[in-house]
């Protein structure tokens, strides 16, 4: 593939790309520790299991709608300090500050008292962190038009983004230990002013440090108020509709579905595998194999894994990235069977560097790819840009695939006969759960090989594309 040059005004500073990625790990540390923390409804604030399972589905449904709307609103926003920063640097307060109020619950009130406050405060807070997440996504789609400089960009932002899955496993044993809080209770409570705190500090560098497109040459932006709520509720479904009519988007949409719904459906059984089938059940002696297991997996991904993923897109295309990452990702997950080793629990960590191939070059590509979509679009069907209401759908495609590997999980270890309440489970229990955890993944990414077999937005093609649209626009 030819050497491409950057133009100058398209080269991000290393200190704007520091800001994103500052965001992207705000991105990762929010849903990682509202992930750990509500294990804690069950065990620190008595909650029974089927309110707690409510409580992590009837939010999702509502950051299903407001997603699009606001990738809607931002496309459309007119303001002098542009159509992303202003609603980063307020989202990212408000769920900074709506992250720690959620937690502050007390075991002694009722039940349903703390299934209210919960469910009320969960609503609110996602609408906050869909001001700021939506908009973050949206403003790197369009920080800089260069097809590879996209890729180092995302790249980057990943890497850091990195930094929350080192430290997020680490919160179980912060929370259980009796030295540091004298309750769970207290233990959540403490550390999520701590996290929302630094979520605040960290999710306000983007709206502060990184530029956002040119808006003099952004034209056809729809009317936001009320009067024209009708109007815009049209128009956000013609866009909708657009975008799912855009071929190579859709294809982004499912691979990512594909990969990620499928490392995620299987994302716990590493630790149920580590605890029941290397320590036989006992979990003192599991101890920290499995903080490890994910610190030592976001490690390999920050530092090796996205550098080359990185520099296999800008040599070899991002089509072709994909599909080695993933491919190299079978591997690992095929080696999971000899790495998860009883009488050598080191051999633990030799499928890694394999293994996350797929998740740390899922979404450095796809980012990157997205914002190639973006200027297709464009080309397409003119303006106004849609970079908020890509970032809304593709995310929500994330987050539907999250929900739905959760259900898909539980809905497996119950076939395969787990039983949570023993603590040794049966030889075909094992057997059969270390099978899932290695056929589902792999059968899933293959499925995303597939669908990207036929991916035609190179890089010859996204370049040219991005020199039509600037003589369009008129810029120099």
């Amino acid at each position: 593939m030819s050497e491409h040059l950057a133009l100058k005004r398209d080269r991000v500073p290393i200190g704007q790309k520091a800001a994103f990625g500052a965001g992207h790990l705000v991105n990762n540390l929010l849903p990682g520790a509202l992930g750990v923390f509500s294990f804690f409804l069950l065990t620190a604030f008595g909650m029974d299991p089927f309110l707690a399972g409510l409580l992590g589905g009837l939010p999702r449904l509502f950051d299903a709608i407001t997603d699009p709307i606001m990738g809607y609103i931002t496309d459309n926003t007119k303001s002098r300090w542009g159509r992303r920063k202003p609603y980063i640097f307020v989202g990212a307060i408000l769920s900074g500050t709506l992250f720690a109020v959620l937690w502050q619950l007390n075991p002694e009130n009722s039940q349903m008292y703390n299934f209210w406050y919960f469910l009320i405060f969960s609503m609110v807070y996602l609408a906050g962190n869909t001001i700021f997440s939506t908009l973050l996504i949206g403003l790197g789609y369009e920080m800089t038009s260069d097809y590879k400089e996209r890729t180092r960009l995302m790249g980057f932002s990943q890497t850091l983004g990195q930094i929350a899955w080192m430290i997020v496993p680490w919160f179980w044993v912060l929370i259980a230990n009796p030295n540091l809080f004298e309750s769970q209770a207290v233990g959540v409570r403490s550390l999520s002013i701590i996290v929302g705190a630094s979520c605040i500090v960290l999710g306000i560098m983007p709206a502060l440090f990184c530029k956002e497109i040119d808006q003099s040459n952004l034209t056809n932006r729809a009317e936001i108020s009320f009067k024209t709520l009708l109007n815009n509720l049209k128009g956000l479904f013609k866009n909708m509709v657009q975008i799912f009519k855009n071929k190579p988007f859709v294809k982004l949409c499912t691979a990512t579905f594909l990969v990620f719904n499928g490392f995620q459906m299987v994302a716990s059984f590493s630790y149920f595998i580590i605890v029941f089938y290397m320590f036989n059940g006992v979990y003192e002696a599991a101890g920290t194999w499995p903080a490890w297991f994910s610190t030592v997996s976001a490690l390999s991904t920050a530092f090796l894994i996205i550098p080359v993923i990185t520099w296999i897109s800008n040599k070899m295309g991002k089509r072709n990235a994909f599909i080695i990452a993933t491919f190299i990702s079978i591997i690992g997950y095929i080696l999971k069977w000899w790495g998860f080793n009883p009488d050598n629990p080191w051999m633990l960590f030799m499928p890694v560097p394999f293994m996350v191939f797929g998740i740390g070059g899922l979404f450095t590509l796809m980012m990157s790819m997205t914002a190639d979509v973006c200027d297709l679009d464009e080309l397409n069907h003119g303006m106004p840009r849609k970079e908020g209401t890509f970032g809304a759908i593709y995310w929500w495609m994330v987050k539907l695939g999250q929900g739905l590997a959760l259900v898909l999980g539980g809905l497996v270890l119950k076939l395969v006969g787990f039983d949570s309440t023993s603590a040794v489970q049966t030889a075909d229990t094992i057997r059969n759960l270390r099978l899932a955890d290695i056929v589902i993944p792999a059968t899933t990414a293959a499925l995303a090989i597939w669908v990207m077999w036929n991916y035609d937005l190179t890089e010859k093609k996204a370049n040219e594309i991005s020199v039509e649209l600037v003589k369009r626009r008129g810029e120099l």
